[in-house]
């Protein structure tokens, strides 16, 4: 196990949950974090997971677990220069075509035409490839810097959420209500899978199977990390919390097939975190009330620590107000005012990123008080 855990301290979880280009979030959060620990702090988490877009985050995380800071340093590298171009770009053929093919997919069970991606994301492919050393994982993990490195995907055939993990001995595959975990080598290929949006990438393959977004049925993001181990949190969203921005204007228009779309994207990947740690405070309240002195920490009816940061502010909105830096290709399909869901995904371009990584820093630093408790052993 890693320097925490085998210091007597409980497992300390990473949850870094994504959307597309809203997880430029985390990157602030992050840099705060680094601030905050001690400058040569080493990673400080046990358990790392990711799902979608922040999937990569993590991968990125625990190819540097042996010095925060140069985890830090390299998402702001990526996610600073980071450009749609160097993520995506749109496939040949008119997006309405790709949407009526995947309408009679569905409607016809697979009888119909094959339905494309909007977006072919092999630069993104190419710019993990670039970028990442994913070999070092293993090495962190035998150095006793990480315990486990969780990516979660969705796959298309079965509908189950199933978590792909590398890990220290010990740690067995869970089967579970639409949850899975198996146990592999991960490679860039299970990044691509976890971050595969539905409609706008393609799907991944994978040993026979195809793979999509995590976040798609995830209803539980905390579950990989309890699974491999976590019992603490450190949990980061990226969809505007409700409790605390209120809800999106309300239509009083009929709605566009932008917004139809957007809406159904919405449902796909909104945040569950919230819902989900709603749960774990309602556990944490029962088993403080039967209170049992002598449960072990790794008793999964212990209370669960965890401290959640989740943007102060819509991202939906934050991403209109960027609209002009979306490519001109993108603007045919996407309005500025009835596209703001599917923007808040797609916008990888410098000022909205930046923006939210900015305001990543701000809350985290809002919070600096708990954070600091939160590390402070």
């Amino acid at each position: 196990m890693s320097f925490l855990a085998a210091s007597g301290k409980l497992p300390t979880g990473l949850i870094l949950s994504g959307g597309g280009a809203r997880a430029a979030y985390q990157v602030g959060v992050l840099r705060a974090l680094a601030r905050l620990l001690p400058e040569r702090a080493p990673n400080p988490f046990d358990i790392i997971c990711g799902t979608s877009s922040g999937a990569l985050n993590a991968a990125v995380l625990a190819t540097e677990a042996d010095r925060l800071q140069n985890g830090v340093n390299s998402l702001s590298e990526i996610w600073g220069n980071i450009s749609s171009d160097t993520v995506y770009e749109p496939m040949t053929g008119n997006l309405f075509v790709s949407v009526s093919n995947l309408m009679l997919s569905i409607v016809a069970g697979g009888a119909a035409p094959r339905a494309s991606a909007f977006l072919d994301n092999k630069p993104l492919r190419k710019l993990l490839k670039r970028k990442l050393e994913l070999d070092k994982i293993q090495r962190n993990i035998d150095r006793g810097l990480l315990d486990a490195l969780g990516i979660t995907t969705s796959a298309y055939g079965t509908g189950a959420s199933v978590s792909f993990y590398q890990a220290v001995k010990g740690i067995e595959d869970w089967t579970g209500p639409h949850r899975i975990g198996r146990r592999c080598k991960l490679g860039i290929k299970h990044l691509m899978a976890s971050c595969a949006i539905p409609l706008l990438f393609p799907a991944v393959p994978i040993a026979g199977q195809y793979y999509c977004d995590g976040a798609v049925r995830q209803v539980s993001p905390a579950s990989p990390a309890l699974r491999l181990g976590a019992r603490r949190l450190f949990v980061v969203g990226v969809s505007g919390n409700r409790s605390k921005a209120g809800s999106d204007e309300s239509l009083t228009e009929e709605p566009s097939s932008y917004q139809v779309l957007g809406h159904i994207m919405n449902g796909a990947f909104v945040d569950t975190l919230e819902n989900d740690l709603d749960v774990l405070r309602r556990m944490n309240r029962i088993a403080g009330r039967r209170g049992n002195p002598g449960r072990t920490s790794g008793d999964s009816r212990a209370p669960v620590e965890f401290l959640e940061i989740s943007p102060s502010e819509r991202v939906n909105q934050l991403a209109v107000d960027y609209y002009d830096e979306l490519p001109k290709g993108m603007a045919r399909y996407i309005k500025q005012d009835s596209s703001s869901t599917m923007l808040s995904l797609i916008l990888f371009e410098h000022g909205y990123c930046n923006r939210l990584a900015d305001l990543g820093f701000h809350d985290a630093m809002a919070k600096e008080d708990e954070i600091r408790e939160f590390f402070a052993d």
